[in-house]
């Protein structure tokens, strides 16, 4: 037989009626018998329309405060039966059931109801009974029902009503149906998460809208996608397609940023910084960022915490990058920047609010909360002899900022609020010390005077030491190995400056 199927009856009970009369009026047009309860019933009455209620055709009211309207035989039935079972058939001319061919519904807010900081009395009347039913009964028996589970698919069912009319074929009733249960399982992932988060989670239970498929994934043989809603963070003004790599130097650059309140420029190559300062403007802040790695910030990704004015964006647009970043940019600074056709301008909009980060490990995954300990001057215990004075107390944890979004192993050198440079993704924190210092001395930094700061404690006194030797005269570290006393000692008879922090800011 066929696989087009006729709409003759509709099912409509939903709270967002926003594009919900053009559908009516498609149907309507079409003959189709509409079908609803209370407020969406005298919605679609006032459009001029006929519509039975559900309590009329199951003889029961809705009882127990809303609680119970749908839950009936012959409203299931009529979704459920399979229109070529003769026995569905059979007992569905027995039981004088209607076939319902569309269904038309939305589930209640219990995400934004979470959200809201409701009581957990009204969180727990938005756990949707009657409605996630009737989405699950209708996507089951999509190969005679179409499912509308949310206005998102309410644009793509008035389409099909505009092209084809009260019809449809099984394979647009299966994408229907895919997208509603979609809905559902995020829904019940939602409500699970709500029970689970009291102890900690027992279970990984993880929905997010929006797929979208890259060109490649890291490299041009894999594939890659990604799962989230970019244009709630950022506006694309300018340029070619974000990649995945763009898209892991972006997620770096926006914690990194939101670090620092005073005018800063960063410049990241695959996840770390290869230069940032802080300066009294953002042109200023650009100039001393770019100084810090000339070399890698070709190719890299751009990010400040303010507007980009037209000063700064003639001094960027004299570098090949991929990405740039900001807040906000003036009239003449997005001309300048716009001239290179490929080049992706964003305009962030808020700050990355995600409290938990995941990644695939082995045959599951790892979750754990964000790194959002930032250390401020009260975190930052003395033990040398010579204490720091103000100026690198602003270095070191300017310096420490930085430390904690770089691969691990990571040293920082810092100067003046400036990245002199850094060590990153080592084997051993000796290594990465002495990558920091000849790329530091390579693009003409005098190290004397600069602070390190370590993302981990230093196991011997070898790394002070050598930074000592290298001009460096204040430390700041978390502290906590065996031999703490040794580098603490060291730095007391070579008059070096050291704070410990008590924190660890492991990345790998």
């Amino acid at each position: 037989m066929s696989d087009i199927k006729k709409i003759k009856t509709a099912l409509v009970s939903v709270y967002h009626k926003d594009g919900l009369d053009e559908i009516l009026a498609l149907l309507n047009k079409e003959g189709v018998q509409f079908l609803s309860t209370g407020g969406t019933q005298s919605f679609i009455e006032s459009l001029g329309y006929p519509c039975q209620a559900v309590e009329d055709l199951t003889g029961y009211p809705s009882i127990l405060g809303g609680r119970v309207k749908t839950l009936h035989p012959k409203v299931f039935g009529g979704i459920l039966n399979r229109r070529e079972n003769e026995s569905d058939r059979e007992q569905i001319k027995q039981y004088e059931i209607p076939s319902i061919d569309l269904v038309i519904v939305d589930l209640y807010p219990f995400v934004d109801t979470v959200a809201s900081g409701a009581s957990h009395e009204d969180i727990i009347e938005k756990i949707d009974i009657g409605g996630i039913s009737l989405i699950r009964a209708a996507a089951k028996n999509y190969r005679d029902v179409i499912i509308v589970a949310s206005k998102a698919q309410y644009a793509p069912l008035a389409s099909l009503l505009r092209e084809n009319g009260a019809q449809s074929s099984i394979d647009q009733r299966r994408w229907f149906a895919k997208e509603a249960f979609a809905v559902s399982s995020s829904y019940d992932s939602s409500i699970f998460n709500y029970f689970d988060e009291e102890n900690g989670p027992s279970a990984l239970r993880v929905a997010i809208d929006g797929a979208k498929a890259m060109r490649y994934g890291e490299n041009p043989h894999q594939r890659g996608y990604f799962f989230g809603d970019f244009n709630k963070m950022f506006t694309q003004l300018h340029g070619k397609e974000i990649s995945y790599n763009n898209l892991l130097d972006i997620d770096a650059a926006v914690s990194l940023i939101a670090e620092f309140e005073q005018p800063t420029f960063a410049i990241l190559k695959h996840n770390n910084a290869c230069g940032i300062a802080t300066r009294a403007t953002i042109a200023e802040a650009w100039r001393d960022a770019l100084a810090g790695d000339p070399v890698s910030a070709f190719g890299g990704v751009l990010i400040t915490n303010g507007t980009v004015d037209e000063a700064a964006a003639e001094e960027i647009n004299k570098i090949f990058f991929e990405v740039i970043i900001a807040p906000n940019y003036d009239d003449k600074a997005l001309a300048i920047l716009e001239q290179k056709k490929n080049r992706i301008v964003l305009v962030q909009h808020c700050p990355n609010t995600s409290t938990m980060q995941f990644r695939s490990c082995l045959n599951g995954a790892l979750g754990q909360e964000r790194d959002l300990r930032v250390e401020t001057v009260d975190d930052l215990k003395q033990v040398t002899k010579l204490p720091v004075d103000p100026a690198q107390v602003n270095d070191l944890l300017f310096a420490n900022k930085i430390v904690k979004h770089s691969k691990s192993n990571a040293i920082v050198l810092a100067k003046g609020c400036q990245l002199y440079a850094s060590g990153v993704g080592q084997t051993s924190r000796v290594d990465a010390l002495k990558q920091a210092i000849a790329k530091a001395q390579s693009f003409g930094f005098d190290l004397n005077g600069a602070v390190m700061a370590s993302d981990a404690f230093f196991p011997f006194a070898d790394c002070v030491q050598i930074a000592h030797e290298a001009g460096i005269n204040a430390v700041i570290q978390p502290g906590g190995s065996i031999r703490d006393n040794e580098t603490i000692e060291y730095c007391d008879n070579n008059g070096v400056a050291m704070v410990i922090t008590g924190i660890r800011h492991f990345k790998h």
